[in-house]
């Protein structure tokens, strides 16, 4: 039941996203329902047999079909799969009068399939969706110095574009004129814009500021970082995809062992002179026996509401298979900039002789027309004091210095300033210099307590990659608690450092540039509130109130949902072999065998709905 998708081209035109209605699982699982609860509600009010016989029936044929194909299919390869022999153990109780049991089976499976079928979709529509990052058309300068506008995918190494403010970047490439300020938060993580000059790297899908960049390509389009990062994350799902749960990987031996001993049990006797009805019965009580149903029950509804109690908590986990993913992740890799940090830069500090609120409206005065992030924090600082700002004229704005204008008829200028530990700018009255104001990427107040419940949950301390710096890492990790870092990352660096951690990695992470990552860790956790739409999509399980000390519960929460699925296996298991051994060694009556399979099958689906408990336990090691 492994889906996987395909991208033609990293740069055609995203295809729009595609309602769950309109996946044709979703609507024969809808349908198989609606037609199981339609025909249990009329054998509960005593309609006539054949009234609630004709839904049921029906519910195994809208429900059904599909996994029966999927078997078939199996067959004519030389493999037999649990679909199948769910569906003919479906028919097998139904022709026993228990019809009711195997529609409920056929439920079961009809609904996994969906939810499978929406989670690929959905992922495959979030990676078209990066593709919106890429310009689909760049403005080529000619060899007369004329412009052209053309398909982006039509770029050459050694074209040059001309690349106006506001615009994204059309091509990764080296900036031989200009001089701007690039956001690049999208590929590299970095939570501030990139002042850009002759000789700089700049990537395509990165958003210029103020400024006009002539960029010399150095890439071709298909080999862009923002292509690359297309290509990497469908790669990794796609192997990621092939991950089952516990029950599906041994499924064929299991499911061929069932069926050669349900026909044995029904031929041999025949062979030696067996009556027919007495033998056919046999045969049918032991595939009702044998059948899986406990088995997938011991499975599903511990980490089905396992699930649903990580909800509470504010996590979404999007399948069965990602929470058992979860309780064996063994490492933690975090990335800083909106994830362990709220990314966004905020006033952490005012240097200066003077009264600092007068010196903050000053600089917020002459900061209140700019778009740069650092503007905007200055700003907010002095609203936040409630502070009232003076109208500013002659306001200007230089890339990667600063801007200036004149306020209270003095002459303002906020410019860039180098500082060991945090972004700071100077603010100058009239030439002269009155303050420096310190800002910071604020670290999120659950971050260190995240950090220390993860340590002694896993026994080991979580890793910081990010794409920034190493000071600004190196800063963010000392105050959460995190001695390992790797800094200045991009995206392929990540997988790779991802891979080279050793155990099951858990990475956290929250922008387009954390995707690939995402998708090659053992487990994916996005933030949210501001992971990217892909990051979101590609990841296993969503923080969606952006709180990190949700993660370590919710890994704790799949550790306990891990050790209630093996004691149900065990169950389960203990049931369908004593049963077997009793119909293959003794005559068990139809009705008792029917009885210890159900019966074994509510008691494994009760033990798992304890997980359905919201309340904290402690965090097992």
């Amino acid at each position: 039941m492994t889906s996987t998708f395909l991208i033609d081209s990293p740069h055609r035109t995203p295809a729009p996203s595609r309602s769950p209605f309109a996946i044709t699982e979703v609507r024969w699982a809808i349908a198989a329902t609606a037609l199981f609860l339609l025909g249990v509600g009329a054998k509960l009010v005593g309609a006539a047999p054949w009234t609630w016989w004709t839904l049921l029936l029906a519910c195994y044929v809208a429900g059904g079909w599909e996994p029966a194909l999927a078997g078939l299919k199996a067959l004519r390869e030389r493999t037999l799969d649990v679909d199948l022999l769910m569906i003919v153990a479906a028919i097998g109780a139904a022709s026993i009068g228990q019809v009711v049991d195997g529609g409920l089976l056929i439920v079961i499976f009809a609904t996994s399939g969906a939810l499978e079928a929406v989670l690929t979709q959905r992922t495959a529509d979030s990676v078209r969706g990066l593709l919106d990052l890429a310009p689909q058309r760049a403005c080529l300068l000619l060899p007369d110095s004329r412009e052209r506008e053309v398909d982006a995918e039509t770029l050459r190494i050694g074209d040059e574009i001309l690349v106006r403010p506001g615009e994204r970047i059309g091509a990764d490439g080296e900036v031989v004129d200009g001089n701007s300020e690039v956001d690049e938060a999208s590929i590299t993580g970095e939570p501030l814009p990139v002042p850009k000059q002759h000789g700089h790297e700049v990537f395509a899908g990165s958003l210029n500021g103020t400024g006009v960049l002539r960029v010399r390509v150095s890439r071709e389009p298909k080999d862009s970082v923002i292509a690359r990062i297309v290509v990497m994350v469908e790669q990794a799902s796609a192997t990621k995809a092939k991950t089952q749960l516990f029950i599906e990987k041994v499924e064929q031996r299991y499911s061929v062992g069932v069926v050669a001993a349900t026909l044995a049990l029904f031929t041999v006797p025949l062979l030696f002179g067996a009556a027919f009805e007495p033998t056919l019965l046999r045969a049918m009580t032991f595939m009702i026996v044998a059948s899986p149903c406990a088995l997938v029950l011991a499975t599903m509804p511990p980490l089905l509401a396992a699930i649903a109690n990580a909800g509470k908590r504010g996590v979404l986990v999007k399948s069965a298979v990602a929470m058992e993913q979860l309780g064996t992740v063994d490492s933690v890799a975090f990335d800083k900039t909106g994830t362990l940090t709220e990314g966004t830069p905020q006033v952490v500090g005012i240097v200066t002789g003077q009264n600092e609120d007068e010196v903050l409206v000053l600089a917020a005065a002459a900061e209140q027309f700019s778009e740069h992030p650092i503007g905007r924090a200055i700003v907010a600082e002095a609203r936040q004091r409630q502070l009232q700002l003076p109208t500013a004229g002659d306001f200007q704005a230089t890339p990667g210095v600063g801007v200036t204008a004149r306020v209270s008829g003095h002459s303002i200028a906020v410019r860039r300033h180098d500082s060991q530990h945090n972004t700071a700018v100077e603010v100058a009255v009239d030439d002269r210099q009155v303050a420096i104001i310190e800002l910071a990427d604020r670290i999120r107040s659950s971050s260190h307590n995240a950090v220390h419940d993860l340590t002694v949950l896993i026994g080991r301390s979580p890793v910081l990659l990010t794409g920034d710096n190493h000071a600004a890492a190196h800063r963010v990790a000392a105050a959460v608690g995190i001695s390992e870092v790797r800094a200045e990352l991009l995206p392929q660096d990540k997988v790779r450092a991802v891979r080279e951690m050793s155990g099951n990695v858990l990475f956290v992470g929250d922008g387009v540039n954390d995707a690939p990552a995402l998708a090659t860790a053992h487990a994916g956790m996005a933030m949210g509130r501001r992971g990217s739409a892909l990051t979101v999509d590609t990841a296993d399980a969503v923080v969606v109130g952006d709180d990190l000390t949700v993660v370590p519960a919710v890994v704790a929460l799949a550790r306990r949902a891990r050790r209630v699925v093996v004691a149900n296996l065990a169950i389960a298991g203990t049931f369908i072999v004593v049963l077997s051994a009793w119909d293959l060694f003794g005559t068990l009556p139809l009705p008792l065998g029917v009885a210890g399979h159900e019966g074994s099958t509510v008691l494994v689906a009760l033990n798992g709905m304890r997980l359905l408990s919201s309340g904290r336990r402690r965090q097992d090691r």
